[in-house]
């Protein structure tokens, strides 16, 4: 008899998120995580296997060739959705760390091709998206339902980040999302300004809680540096303009790696707000995909394609890293009589 499938393909598993999260997965499930990713002499010193995301006919006839994979993360993003579809059609559940809108929509149309094959997606999956909407949820819940939410993002300008990580953030600025600059205290860091940012929890939260409206924002752990950024939007909507900050942000690192996210929820005179702070927003997006691919292999997650504050389960999840560094902050204010 066959056995029941239990690896886990990390595709990208040696890149900046990915060595994280193989590291981690190995240690609760030793000899069952297979790296992968295109370039195929780093995946293979690793034990590994070759998987390029923007070929999905080679990534199906890896997943047959390896033959027992229960679960892929996507620690890098591809071009589409059609590695989404290999994998939920052929039951494989799926932990996707992707931050594009357009992707995250159309793996969320998948939702009754991976209920009918019994396997999960779990999308919104790192710090932002990810712990914002977790946080969100939260402050929506203390409110008795939000009318609305604003959730602040800072992020440390020394940190390292992934190629694909740097790319997204530049092609973000090129954006102009509608709201204005907001000064918020982020705990650790004091007063800050942050300015809206084409983050897709703001699109995905307004369906799943139910707010009628969501605003992130970002800055960086540097003030002058988020000025300056900021003070680049117009220009950088120009492609020559986002080639050279890329490469700019991939060289220079000004700043530190500490992080913080945010989320204040309002619904008349009520207001709550909870905070997450921490260290290498990188490191964290790889722990929180690590324990929500452990959720799905040992937990009760249901079939389907769910956002992360989708899953109660998960609720718990900041205060489950604090074993790794993280800090809760959380109030709530009662109107006046």
């Amino acid at each position: 008899m066959q056995s029941k499938p239990n690896r886990i393909l990390v595709v990208g598993g040696y890149g900046a998120v990915g060595a994280t999260v193989v590291s981690a997965l190995d240690g609760w499930f030793p000899g069952r995580v297979v790296v992968a990713g295109r370039d195929e002499a780093r995946a293979r010193r690793l034990g590994g296997v070759r998987a390029d995301v923007a070929d999905p006919d080679a990534f199906r006839r890896t997943l047959a060739e390896l033959g027992d994979i229960a679960a892929v993360v996507l620690c890098v993003e591809p071009p589409d959705t059609r590695v989404a579809r290999v994998c939920l059609e052929r039951g494989v559940h799926l932990v996707d760390i992707g931050a594009t809108r357009r992707l995250l929509d159309g793996v969320a149309d998948l939702h009754g091709l991976a209920a009918g094959s019994g396997a999960t997606a779990v999308l919104s999956v790192g710090v932002a998206p990810g712990l914002t909407n977790l946080l969100a949820r939260r402050a929506h819940e203390a409110v008795g339902g939000a009318e609305h939410i604003d959730l602040t993002v800072l992020l440390g300008a020394g940190e390292r980040h992934g190629a694909d990580a740097v790319r997204w953030t530049v092609e973000g600025l090129a954006e102009k999302p509608p709201g204005a600059p907001l000064r918020t205290t982020l705990p650790g860091h004091g007063l800050r300004t942050a300015h809206p940012f084409p983050f897709p929890d703001q699109h995905t939260l307004p369906g799943t809680l139910g707010v009628k409206r969501v605003t992130t924002r970002l800055c960086l752990d540097s003030k002058p540096l988020t000025a300056a950024l900021f003070g680049l939007r117009a220009a950088a909507r120009r492609p020559a303009v986002r080639r050279t900050l890329t490469a700019a942000f991939s060289r220079v690192h000004l700043g530190g790696d500490g992080f913080a996210v945010r989320a204040d929820a309002r619904r008349g005179d009520l207001h709550a707000a909870c905070a997450v702070t921490g260290r290498e927003q990188s490191r964290v997006t790889a722990l929180v995909a690590s324990y929500v691919t452990r959720e799905l292999l040992t937990g009760s997650v249901p079939p389907g394609v769910h956002h992360i504050e989708q899953l109660p389960s998960l609720a718990g999840l900041p205060e489950t890293l604090a074993a790794h560094g993280l800090s809760v902050w959380q109030r709530a204010d009662t109107p006046r009589p």
